[in-house]
């Protein structure tokens, strides 16, 4: 006799698949969880470092306000000074380091009643260096362009292209 519906095998198939399904979907959770942990913590130590460098900022300013003249450093900080004749400012530059990429650069002017900040920003302090080059491909292996493809002389964008009909 033979009876209709699933069988004890089919059943057992679809718990392994289920219990196979959750574990990856737990594994899963566990790595965004985890990166989303380490994003945090480093966004932690980020913005930490930004608030004690504008509190580092604001106590330099507090300085150069109060001194009778304006000292070339503060509080380990080189401050550069230049003036502008045509407002009789003088233009105060320094940065407060957040971390070893990045800081707070502030501009002030000060005049003789007042003050005034120019600026107060974050900048990138990496310096940029230029890797040489993009890789292109100037034609099939093993074949040189002396032109660099252009149809230039020797590779001078200003000279004039020779025409091959001419020749």
């Amino acid at each position: 006799m033979s009876r209709g519906g699933l069988g004890v095998g089919s059943a057992s198939i679809v718990l392994v698949f289920a219990v196979l399904c959750l574990t990856v979907f737990s594994l899963i959770t566990f790595v965004v969880a985890s990166n989303d942990r380490r994003l945090v913590e480093n966004e932690a130590v980020l913005v930490t470092g930004f608030f004690e460098a504008d509190a580092l900022a604001e106590s330099i300013v507090a300085e150069i306000l109060m001194a009778d003249e304006i000292p070339q450093e503060v509080q380990g900080v080189e401050v550069h000074t230049q003036t502008d004749f045509d407002s009789g400012a003088e233009i105060i530059t320094f940065s407060s380091p957040i971390d070893e990429r990045i800081a707070i650069l502030v501009r002030l002017a000060i005049y003789y009643d007042r003050y005034d900040i120019i600026s107060w920003r974050l900048y990138n302090t990496d310096e940029w260096v230029y890797d040489g080059g993009l890789n292109i491909w100037t034609g099939p292996p093993g074949e040189e362009l002396d032109d660099g493809g252009f149809g230039f002389g020797d590779g001078n964008p200003w000279e004039t292209a020779t025409d091959p009909d001419s020749e």
